[in-house]
């Protein structure tokens, strides 16, 4: 068993420690669930299980399809033991549907299929609200190279392809999701979690959201989603 060492880094809802293991850290995916910037908080018994499960099950997938990850293996079910990894600050958001944000802040019509999908660069930085940035703005705050800043798209484009088709036969619909990066030695990896958190989904049928909108705007069982969603993703590989 892997022990827990020095906390690196507690965020909304995940915890990082470093490990006894080196060039290896602890992530631990706690049941705290927040939204609206952290304004709206709550604790669900559950939740860190279901998106530790769900996170190992699309970051093994990946490593299947070649795309690289910081994922070792599962510790226990909410916990992963991942590579160390120089993190970017950025977030990458594929929006395939508009919704959310993008509505609310351009015109776009909710529900609004995007094709090609859209790339979105946020700066991740809680104390400035995350603003949006364009590549110009990336490359002379100097977070990545040219290069690295087309790779990242590149991988992000090509995650979204691999994800969505998962999720199309399982009656899902990808609205949009997050993604973090971070570097290695071996250039640019995946990083962070995929989860009911970082994806906006939709049952394909009834539209229904099957992510944290549920606890966002108050429309169900956030639990029992997060379970059902699970299950249906992992298809049994992992106990929910």
């Amino acid at each position: 068993m892997v022990k827990k060492g020095t906390l690196l880094y507690g965020g909304k809802a995940k915890t990082v420690y470093k490990s006894e293991r080196p060039g290896c850290l602890v992530m631990e995916f706690r049941d705290d669930i927040t939204a609206f910037d952290g304004g709206k908080k709550a604790v669900m018994k559950g939740k860190g299980r279901y998106n530790c499960c769900v996170s190992a099950f699309f970051f093994q997938m990946l490593e299947e399809k070649g795309v690289p990850t910081h994922f070792i293996r599962m510790l226990d079910d909410h916990t992963l033991l991942v590579r160390a990894l120089s993190m970017i600050p950025l977030e990458i958001i594929i929006r395939n549907i508009a919704a959310g944000s993008l509505v609310r802040n351009f015109p776009f019509t909710e529900g609004q299929k995007i094709d090609p999908p859209l790339v979105v660069i946020d700066l991740k930085d809680d104390s400035r609200h995350d603003p949006m940035l364009n590549d110009d703005l990336i490359l002379a705050l100097d977070i990545v190279t040219e290069e690295e800043l087309r790779t990242i798209k590149e991988m992000a484009l090509h995650i979204n392809e691999i994800v969505q088709e998962f999720l199309s036969e399982k009656g899902i619909i990808l609205v949009d999701f997050k993604l973090e990066f971070g570097r290695t030695e071996g250039g640019i990896v995946v990083g962070d979690e995929i989860s009911m958190d970082s994806m906006r989904l939709w049952d394909a049928n009834t539209r229904q959201s099957l992510d944290k909108d549920v606890y966002r705007f108050d429309k169900g069982d956030v639990i029992a989603v997060y379970r059902e969603v699970a299950r249906q993703i992992t298809r049994g590989k992992c106990e929910v």
